[in-house]
């Protein structure tokens, strides 16, 4: 089996570098790779499987030949280079927000709607990191006994930024910890030893930042358009991993060992339950895996039909690597290709 032609726009950066790791873990068989990135990375040469692959200018490249594109460079070259990518006949898997709320672009958890895959006109749209770790954990429980309200609290690390964060951390802890002020980057407020509750821009007529109405708005795409979501998003000095608590109200009430069997059984989801003998998921110890990790399972006590978990999962192999190329995966029907 001689597999695909794939290509990786944002090849350099973060979730690139993820991309590439993960087709390395997970594909066994690929015909060709191609890197894409901007003109200022283009040239470099990046280590695959025993050769170098030279990083291409996405400015001057074409997309011809190849057959499944992962972008990964944000939102505005998405938008310009993503259906470009498509009429040249490559399938796209995006991993940014340009067109996950496009009515005809599924927005796919391959564990949880995959189904949804067959609207695709050859661009499929990733979900936002808290989304899919979200998703993840309380789907299960929506199959058999729908959510009606979602309560979520997330605690996001600097690397669902980029690279330039996650030097801003160190470079701010580093700082304060030599009794300096912290010179203020990436971000409004310095992140070191901080907590900011504001993920990408303020949205005036919702009240809300931008990274609070995704989850809104994916959630519903995803699972249920009468589900009611209430999220805030803190970003917060760690370097990988997001954490979220999540309160959940069911339609019927539930033994909590109910529940518990439900996400014992899930697909890629880990029950890490033993808070009297500190046993729970935190961001540091799960680093680095692909599995969504939930803890501190309990009855909300306050609502009849209410449930309480604590969800950690890495950013970004779960949030966007490891979700873009099992849809891949699945896709192509190649599973004896794909690990």
């Amino acid at each position: 089996m001689t597999g695909h032609v794939l290509g990786i726009v944002g090849a350099t950066g973060a979730v690139g570098q993820k991309i590439l790791k993960v087709i390395d873990e997970r594909v066994k068989n690929i015909k060709a790779l191609r890197l894409f990135a901007s003109a200022r990375s283009a040239g470099e040469k990046i280590a695959f499987r025993g050769r170098l692959i030279e990083v291409e200018d996405l400015e001057k490249a074409s997309f011809n030949g190849i057959d499944y594109a992962f972008f990964s460079a944000g939102t505005e070259v998405s938008e310009k280079y993503a259906k470009r990518a498509v009429e040249q006949g490559a399938i796209v898997i995006d991993n940014t927000n340009a067109f996950r709320m496009h009515p005809d672009v599924p927005l796919i958890v391959p564990e949880v709607n995959f189904h949804a895959i067959k609207k695709h006109h050859k661009l499929i749209a990733n979900p936002n990191c808290s989304t899919i770790q979200m998703i993840c954990a309380i789907a299960p429980i929506h199959r058999v006994n729908p959510i009606k309200r979602i309560v979520v609290s997330t605690y996001q690390s600097v690397s669902g930024t980029g690279t330039e964060a996650i030097e801003a951390l160190k470079s701010q802890s580093a700082q304060m910890l030599n009794d300096e002020n912290p010179t203020v980057s990436v971000y409004p407020h310095a992140i070191a030893f901080n907590l900011i509750p504001q993920i990408d821009v303020f949205l005036p007529e919702s009240g809300l930042y931008r990274e609070e109405e995704k989850m809104v708005n994916e959630t519903c795409k995803i699972l249920e358009s009468k589900i009611a979501v209430c999220p805030t998003t803190v970003r917060v000095p760690v370097f990988y991993g997001h954490s979220e608590t999540v309160n959940i109200e069911l339609t019927n009430e539930m033994s909590l060992a109910e529940v518990q069997n439900l996400l014992n059984k899930a697909e890629d989801v880990v029950l890490v339950d033993d808070p009297a003998n500190s046993g729970y998921p935190t961001p540091l110890e799960i680093q680095d895996k692909d599995e969504v990790f939930v803890g501190r399972l309990r009855r909300d006590m306050t609502l009849p039909c209410g449930y309480n978990m604590w969800v950690v999962a890495d950013n970004l192999r779960r949030g966007a690597a490891t979700n873009a190329v099992k849809i891949y995966c699945k896709m192509c029907k190649m599973t004896e290709n794909c690990k």
